[in-house]
């Protein structure tokens, strides 16, 4: 596996404006007074799955061989991975099947069915879902779709770092969420071959810590832990084409609580009347635990996504 160069997402981004709109980059001035710097959010909750991988689902199964077309693809995911293969799988009528841990979001499982995916409920977290799913696609030929060790996956997200710096030339941090690590490493590698000197930084659930341990210590990680409720972020395992990258490309990578993440959702529906789920909150949050050295910068928000049920929406609020 090579990681992706700019160049492959200046590719992936003529395939992906023939099916998606550019997400818009919204300048919050409330908020800028409130924090201190000038906050402007990427708002891929807008995206048609509500979250941003659909980007990579597009720029991947548009590019599938004939025998992988007719193999059929499958991935694991808590949801919005599998959203985003399902909606590409059904874009180009491909099967699709994904695997789900138990307790997955009921929103997001019931959109992969729409979609028209098989999903299958497969062990008690993300991890135990994906080892299932990789056993399958040995057994039965099926194109795997890795939700970080894919390039094609990582330069389709990566077109979110193109777009901020379109719509904002002049940013000078980017805060992006990790879970797998594919919007933060897709969106680093833009940022950085546009402007070296952009602040890089990265932001996961001190619950679910691996990608951040992995990337202090330099080296690809395992945990026995994942007790964020943000299914986002809730992964055990570190994945090595992400972890090159983030290695490569941060300037920063900080954590925080599912706490600190209830009250950027709380804020972000305030001031922005956007609603978040868990991982979309991240980079608010994050930007809200480093505001004293923000302070006076331009700094962009990647609201990843906005999958968050109803019920956990109203016992947040």
């Amino acid at each position: 596996m090579q990681p992706p160069v700019f160049t492959d997402i200046l590719d992936a981004k003529r395939v992906i404006d023939r099916y998606l709109q550019p997400t818009p980059l919204h300048h919050y001035p409330g908020l800028s007074r409130l924090l201190g710097f000038d906050v402007f959010i990427k708002h891929e909750n807008h995206q048609p799955v509500g979250a941003f991988k659909v980007r990579g689902g597009i720029n991947l199964i548009s590019r599938l061989t004939e025998t992988e077309r007719k193999a059929g693809v499958i991935a694991a995911s808590t949801g919005n991975h599998g959203q985003s293969v399902a909606y590409a799988a059904h874009l180009f009528g491909v099967r699709a099947t994904i695997g789900v841990p138990e307790g997955a979001n009921p929103d997001k499982v019931a959109a992969m069915k729409a979609l028209g995916a098989a999903v299958e409920v497969q062990g008690a977290d993300f991890d135990e879902a994906r080892l299932w799913v990789e056993e399958q696609a040995r057994a039965h030929g099926y194109r795997y779709i890795h939700s970080g060790n894919e390039p094609l996956l990582i330069a389709g997200v990566g077109t979110i770092g193109l777009e901020i710096l379109q719509a904002q030339p002049h940013i000078d941090v980017v805060i992006a969420p990790v879970g797998g690590g594919s919007g933060a490493a897709g969106t680093s590698i833009a940022v950085k071959a546009i402007n070296p000197g952009i602040r890089m930084i990265a932001v996961q659930s001190e619950l679910a810590r691996v990608a951040y341990d992995s990337w202090k210590e330099r080296k690809v990680l395992s945990s026995n832990v994942s007790t964020t409720f943000a299914e986002g972020m809730a992964t055990r395992q570190a994945f090595e084409l992400t972890q090159e990258i983030l290695i490569r490309n941060l300037d920063d990578f900080v954590l925080v609580s599912d706490e600190d993440l209830f009250a950027a959702i709380r804020m972000l529906f305030e001031y922005t009347h956007n609603v978040a789920e868990g991982a979309g909150a991240a980079s608010m949050a994050a930007a809200v635990k480093l505001k004293a050295e923000l302070a006076g910068k331009k700094v962009a928000l990647d609201l990843s996504g906005g999958n968050i049920t109803a019920e956990t929406l109203k016992q947040i609020l």
